[in-house]
C-alpha cells in the first residue's frame, strides 16, 4: 500500500454523527523527519469521549477542527524511523489519529509489549479505559474493602474493568448493563455479584432489591435517569464518580441536571468528576497492577474488534451510542 487514507471532520454534527460528519482523504505515506517515526496503524480505539471532541465548546482538550484528522488513540507498528527509541518493527501506542499511517516525534507514544497482551488490549484494559477505571475507583471513589460498588455502563470498556478491579479489591459489585447477555457476562465471566438490566424495568426498584442498605461508591458512565436512581440509593458518606454521560452525548437540547442531588446533602456524600490525563505521572502504577492481574488470569480483558478498515470508522463509532458493543470497541485498520 503506497497511500495513506485518513478520516477527517467534514462538519460538526447536530445530534448523532452521520456520513456527512466525515470525509475520507488520501495522501502519500508521510516520511519521518529528524527525531520522528512513521507508524502503520493497525487498530483504532473507539471511545464515547470522541463525541465531545466534535463540539466546538470549551473542554479539557481543544475540539477537533474542521478538516483535521479525527483524534484517536491507536496501536500499530513502526514503519520507518529516525528515532532510536522507536525502531522499525516495534509495536507502539499513541494518539496517532484515525488514519492508516501517522508521523510522531514520540510525544505521548509508547512501545508496547505484545507478548503480554495483543494490540487491542493496549487500547482497553492496558490503555486509557483501564487507567480510567483504576484511578476513578482508587482515588476519586476512595474504594475500600467491604464497600458496595455500583457501576453503570458496566459491560463497556471502562465499566467492565472497573467492576473487576472492585471485585479484586474485596468489594461487593453491582453492574448495570443493557440486555440479558451482557448481564450474564458480568456475573458469569467477570465476577460481578449482581447485574441489573436497565432495559427490563425500573432501576430504582431493582437497586433497592439488591442493595437495600444503599451503595458506597457509584461509578457513573451514563448520566441521565440512571444517575438519578443511583443518587437515591446512596449510603452515608458515599462517593459518586463522574466518568461519563453517554446517554446524553447526542442530545440536541441541554440536558437537565440530576433531580436527586439533595441526596448528596442528606447522606453527606460527595460527587466528583475527573479526567484520566490528570494521573499521567502515575500511569506506571496502574499499568503494573493491571498487567499483573492479566498475567495471573485474574482480570478478563475483552475487545470487540470490528473490521472494514478506515471507511468503517463512522459506523463503528455509532455502535457505542447504540449499546452494540461488549467490552472495549476497536476498529481494525490494517487488513493484511
Amino acid at each position: 500500500m503506497s497511500a495513506n487514507r485518513q478520516v477527517r471532520l467534514a462538519r460538526r454534527p447536530v445530534g448523532r454523527p452521520d456520513e456527512s460528519t466525515w470525509s475520507i482523504t488520501t495522501e502519500p505515506i508521510p516520511e519521518p523527519g529528524d527525531g520522528e517515526f512513521t507508524v502503520r496503524v493497525e487498530y483504532l480505539s473507539l471511545d464515547p469521549a470522541m463525541r465531545g471532541w466534535l463540539n466546538d465548546v470549551r473542554s479539557y482538550v481543544p475540539p477537533v477542527g474542521i478538516g483535521e484528522v479525527m483524534r484517536a488513540h491507536a496501536v500499530g507498528r513502526v514503519h520507518a524511523s529516525n528515532n532510536d527509541r522507536f525502531p522499525v518493527g516495534a509495536a507502539v501506542s499513541g494518539l496517532f489519529g484515525a488514519c492508516e499511517y501517522a508521523v510522531s516525534d514520540g510525544t505521548d507514544a509508547t512501545v508496547i509489549d505484545t507478548d503480554l497482551a495483543p494490540g487491542p488490549t493496549w487500547l482497553g484494559a492496558l490503555g486509557f479505559p483501564g487507567m480510567t477505571a483504576y484511578f476513578g475507583l482508587t482515588d476519586v471513589g476512595r474504594m475500600k474493602p467491604g464497600d458496595t460498588v455500583l457501576i453503570s455502563g458496566a459491560a463497556g470498556a471502562v465499566g467492565s474493568i472497573a467492576g473487576q478491579i472492585a471485585t479484586l479489591s474485596g468489594c461487593r459489585v453491582i453492574g448495570i448493563a443493557g440486555g440479558p447477555e451482557k448481564c450474564a457476562w458480568l456475573t458469569d465471566e467477570l465476577g460481578f455479584d449482581v447485574a441489573i438490566d436497565h432495559r427490563a424495568g425500573t432501576i430504582g426498584r431493582a437497586l433497592h432489591a439488591v442493595a437495600p442498605h444503599g451503595v458506597d461508591v457509584y461509578f457513573d458512565n451514563v448520566g441521565g435517569d440512571i444517575l438519578n436512581s443511583a443518587l437515591a440509593a446512596l449510603r452515608t458518606h458515599a462517593r459518586v464518580v463522574l466518568c461519563g454521560a453517554i446517554s446524553g452525548y447526542n442530545a440536541t437540547d441541554p440536558q437537565p441536571g440530576p433531580s436527586r442531588y439533595l441526596s448528596l446533602l442528606v447522606n453527606r456524600a460527595s460527587m466528583a468528576g475527573f479526567i484520566v490525563f490528570d494521573y499521567a505521572d502515575r500511569f506506571p502504577e496502574a499499568h503494573a497492577a493491571l498487567s499483573n492481574w492479566i498475567r495471573r488470569g485474574d482480570l478478563v480483558a475483552r475487545e470487540q474488534v470490528e473490521t472494514g478498515g478506515i471507511e468503517a470508522f463512522g459506523r463503528t463509532l455509532n455502535m457505542l451510542f447504540d449499546g452494540a458493543n461488549t467490552g472495549k470497541l476497536v476498529l481494525r485498520v490494517a487488513e493484511d
